[in-house]
C-alpha cells in the first residue's frame, strides 16, 4: 500500500458550478434526491425511500449534535464590529456545564476584524427573556485554532440563554448569504438534541419522522452518538499532500448502550453522515488503545490524524467494542467522552461501517477523501452522475447512499 500521507489532494478535484450548490433547502427534507451507489453500480431515487437500501436488522447511527447560535457581534466605540465565533469551551471545558454557566466563562474563539481590537473590554447590553443583562468579552491568550475569550454577564441567567437570546447561528460560508430565521430550524436534524457543534451534520437533514418511523417498521435499530463538529470541518486543505494538512480536533460522546448494540450487530453500522463515521471509526482504535492498556485515562483516549496507519493490533470490531465495555464497567462509567483528530483517506480500513448515508462534499476536501476511502476511485463516477442529473450539492443539497 502507499504511504496515505503522500496523496495529492488535487486528484481529488471536481468541476462544482456555483448554481449547483444549494443555498437554501428544499420545503420538505425528505422530498431530496438519493444517489444510490451500490457496489458499483449508481442509480437515484428519493431520499424518503431511503429504507430500500438498508437491510432489515441494520443498525443505523446518527449524531444528535445540536447547533449553537455561535456567531456573537460587538461593537467598539469607533464603530467598528467585532465578530466572536465560539469554537470550543475552555472554562469550564464541558458542553453541558459551559451552557449551564450563570455569571462567567471561557471559550476558544475565531476573532473577525482582529487587528481592530487591540485589546481591553468589549461590551453590549442585550436582552434575555425581558431583562437587560449587560454582556463583556476580554480576548485572551492565543490558544489551538483561536483565543481564549472570556465572557461575563451581570444579570442570573445562563449563558445558552445569551446566546438563545443574541447569538446568530453559523450557516456554511460557501452559501454566501447571511443568516435567516428559517435556517435556525432548517440547519437543525429533526433528531437535534445535545448543543455544541457551529455546523450541523448535514446527511441528517434529510429525515424526517415520518422518515424515522419507516425507518423502525422496517425492522432497522436505530442509536444515537454525539460528535460536536467543529469549524475545522469547512476548512480547506491547503498543502498540496495531505501530510501537511492539520485535522481539527472534535470531541465526541458515546453511551454504553450504543456500544452494546453495536456488539449485537456484529460491529458494524450504517452511518449517517461523516461525523458518524468519524466517531464509530474512532471507537475501534480506542478499543485497540485499551486492548494493550486498560489503564489509559479519557483524555489519553483522543484518536490522534495518523494513528489509524500505525495500528498493528489486528483485533476485531467486536473485540475493540467489547474492551471499551470492559473499561466503561471497571471505572464505571455510561459513557465514553473523548475526542478524535482521525483522518480518513484512501487506504484507510473500514472497521465498523458498511454503509454511508452523505451529502455531496466541496472539492478537495477532507470529507471528500474519506468518501474514497470507502468507494475507491467510484467517487468520480458517483460525482459526475450526480452532475449530470441534477442534484444539489453541499449542506442544503441532496443525498447519497454508498454501500460498499
Amino acid at each position: 500500500m502507499n504511504n496515505p500521507k503522500d496523496i495529492n489532494i488535487k486528484d481529488f478535484s471536481y468541476e462544482l458550478p456555483e448554481e449547483r450548490i444549494a443555498k437554501f433547502p428544499l420545503a420538505n427534507r425528505d422530498e431530496s434526491k438519493l444517489l444510490v451507489y451500490n457496489k458499483g453500480n449508481i442509480s437515484h431515487d428519493v431520499f424518503k425511500n431511503i429504507t430500500c437500501y438498508l437491510p432489515q436488522g441494520a443498525l443505523l447511527v446518527y449524531n444528535n449534535t445540536k447547533v449553537i447560535q455561535a456567531r456573537l457581534h460587538f461593537r467598539k466605540e469607533t464603530g467598528a464590529l467585532i465578530e466572536v465565533f465560539l469554537l470550543e469551551p475552555y472554562i469550564p471545558h464541558d458542553y453541558e456545564l459551559i451552557f449551564q454557566t450563570q455569571s462567567q466563562c471561557s471559550w476558544i474563539c475565531m476573532i473577525g476584524n482582529l487587528k481592530k481590537w487591540k485589546g481591553g473590554t468589549l461590551n453590549k447590553t442585550v436582552n434575555v427573556r425581558g431583562n437587560d443583562v449587560v454582556l463583556s468579552v476580554e480576548c485572551g491568550q492565543p490558544e489551538q485554532t483561536g483565543y481564549v475569550c472570556t465572557f461575563k454577564w451581570d444579570k442570573e441567567v445562563s449563558f445558552a440563554d445569551i446566546l438563545e437570546s443574541v447569538g446568530e447561528l453559523p450557516i456554511p460560508p460557501y452559501l454566501n448569504r447571511k443568516t435567516e430565521e428559517s435556517d435556525k430550524t432548517t440547519y437543525q436534524t429533526v433528531y437535534s438534541k445535545i448543543k455544541g457543534s457551529v455546523a450541523a451534520p448535514t446527511a441528517g437533514l434529510h429525515f424526517t419522522p415520518a422518515v424515522l418511523q419507516d425507518v423502525d417498521a422496517h425492522g432497522i435499530e436505530r442509536e444515537e452518538v454525539t460528535l460536536h463538529v467543529g469549524a475545522g470541518t469547512f476548512r480547506p486543505v491547503k498543502s498540496e499532500r495531505i501530510e501537511g494538512h492539520d485535522m481539527h480536533r472534535e470531541f465526541f460522546s458515546v453511551k454504553r448502550r450504543t456500544i452494546e448494540k453495536l456488539i449485537e450487530h456484529g460491529g458494524s453500522a450504517v452511518a449517517v453522515g461523516t461525523t458518524s463515521v468519524r466517531t464509530l471509526e474512532s471507537l475501534y482504535y480506542i478499543g485497540c488503545k485499551l486492548h494493550s492498556n486498560m489503564e489509559l485515562t479519557e483524555n489519553e483516549l483522543c484518536v490522534e490524524q495518523w494513528e489509524p496507519y500505525t495500528v498493528k493490533n489486528g483485533i476485531s470490531s467486536v473485540e475493540a467494542l467489547k474492551t471499551i465495555l470492559r473499561w466503561l464497567e471497571r471505572n464505571n462509567k455510561s459513557s465514553i467522552n473523548t475526542s478524535t483528530r482521525i483522518i480518513i483517506v484512501p487506504g484507510y480500513e473500514y472497521h465498523i461501517v458498511d454503509r454511508l448515508i452523505t451529502n455531496f462534499h466541496q472539492p478537495q476536501s477532507t470529507l471528500l477523501l474519506l468518501v474514497s476511502a470507502l468507494i475507491g476511485n467510484d467517487w468520480r463516477r458517483v460525482y459526475e452522475y450526480a452532475l449530470k442529473n441534477d442534484f444539489r450539492f453541499l449542506s442544503y443539497g441532496d443525498s447519497s447512499i454508498l454501500i460498499k
